[in-house]
């Protein structure tokens, strides 16, 4: 069984404009084109170090063709490299954190369903370490249509 969400979807309007969208990701993350796995930030709490993000995954995948031929699965090192993408752009863009954030390590990963083309990757992510300049934690799940699909810690560190 899957553990509870980070915090209640019931209270966001799913379908707002993001308050950050793929430009300003662009903006703060330096991940490009075909590395680029998270799309917008739908909301978050500064203060509670909540975020939402998403990743609306596409047929122009570049893992689609070979991920599985003929049944396309987002592969799982994609989806904890959106996680560390959500964790980068929240350390920077919110908390202004300068420095480039280095993608230190996976201290865990549940992988419970698949992700395919066509469908939109919700990534809740909870900070759960933060030393300004120096090291952060990270707890992120991700859902598609309400259902758990992943959930990972992950830490990284200004470099």
């Amino acid at each position: 069984m899957p553990p509870p969400l980070l915090f209640d979807l019931s209270k966001i309007d799913l379908t707002a404009n993001p308050v950050f969208d793929r430009q300003a990701i662009c903006e703060v993350n330096p991940q490009q084109f075909e590395m680029q796995q998270l799309d917008g930030i739908l909301w978050y709490d500064k203060d509670k170090f909540l975020i939402l993000g998403y990743k609306d995954v596409t047929d122009d995948e570049f893992w689609v063709r070979g991920h599985i031929p003929g049944r396309p699965l987002m592969p799982g090192v994609i989806m904890v490299e959106s996680a560390a993408q959500l964790l980068s752009f929240f350390v920077r863009r919110v908390y202004g954190e300068d420095a480039f954030i280095g993608f230190t390590g996976i201290d865990s990963a549940k992988f419970r369903s698949t992700i395919e083309p066509g469908q939109r990757l919700w990534l809740l992510g909870h900070i759960t370490k933060f030393k300004k300049g120096r090291k952060y934690n990270a707890y992120i799940q991700g859902l598609v249509n309400g259902t758990m699909i992943f959930e990972t810690k992950i830490s990284g560190m200004a470099v």
